[in-house]
């Protein structure tokens, strides 16, 4: 069971990293005005991954941190409110 559990860890890693990729690219996207709010969702995406990679050694026991398994969820939280503000803003402006 150990062995399908550490399976899954690195899958969830490999396709986080592809996200975060993914996100990078986009970011060169994301310079027009009605999609700025796409920026801080992008960053929130890259700390994604760096919460699944600390997820990871964490079940390895290679690395084990309560600080920043809580600062990191805190951080995307904050990128998701300030993308979501930032839609409704740019929404309210347009109209």
């Amino acid at each position: 069971m150990e062995f399908v559990e550490g399976l899954l860890k690195i899958t969830n890693v490999v396709l986080s990293l592809g996200a975060g990729y993914i996100a990078l690219k986009l970011f060169v996207f994301s310079k027009e005005k009605r999609l700025m709010a796409w920026q801080p969702l992008i960053f929130a995406l890259v700390f994604f991954v760096v919460q699944e990679i600390l997820g990871a050694l964490r079940a390895f026991n290679i690395y084990s941190s309560p600080f920043l398994t809580h600062v990191v969820p805190s951080v995307i939280l904050a990128f998701l409110i300030y993308a979501l503000a930032l839609q409704i803003h740019i929404q309210s402006v347009e109209k």
